[in-house]
């Protein structure tokens, strides 16, 4: 049914989650894998004497995301998963469009992606991409919800 499953990572336990899910829908329905990792670049700080600066640490950001999407391709070629990677960037803090403007270019017909499953106050200051992305994707959208964790008894 799926033949091209494109599966946003970021190195986090949330994306992990959905990334085992994408790994494992792809073996089964023999789909090609499209791991993708969105550098947000855009940092804005204010420093000591009140001013707005931009910092530049996008190198290192872009580092890591080769990193995970190495990681990500190794992990679905172990599962006898046929993958690729792409790596791009977001200047504006809109990961979500990045993500919904890769779906034409890799001719996706699915998106897997782990999600936070926030509600309430941390929805609204942490906001969601998948959310956005489910709600505005021409093409179906898995959501992974990563397992809460056990909170600690004091």
């Amino acid at each position: 049914m799926y033949k091209q499953i494109l599966c946003p990572v970021d190195g986090s336990s949330t994306s992990d989650s959905g990334m085992t899910h994408a790994i494992a829908l792809a073996k089964d329905q023999k789909a090609h894998l499209h791991f993708l990792h969105v550098v947000d670049s855009y940092f804005p700080v204010v420093d000591v004497t009140g001013d707005l600066n931009y910092i530049d640490i996008t190198d290192r950001l872009r580092e890591h995301g080769k990193e995970i999407l190495t990681q990500a391709t190794e992990t679905a070629k172990l599962a006898g998963v046929s993958a690729s990677a792409k790596l791009v960037a977001s200047t504006r803090g809109q990961i979500y469009k990045c993500i919904l403007n890769h779906v034409n270019k890799c001719h996706a017909d699915l998106i897997v992606m782990g999600t936070h499953g926030l509600r309430g106050i941390e929805r609204l200051v942490m906001g969601s991409d998948a959310e956005t992305i489910a709600r505005t994707s021409p093409v179906p959208v898995l959501l992974v919800r990563t397992k809460p964790r056990a909170k600690k008894k004091s």
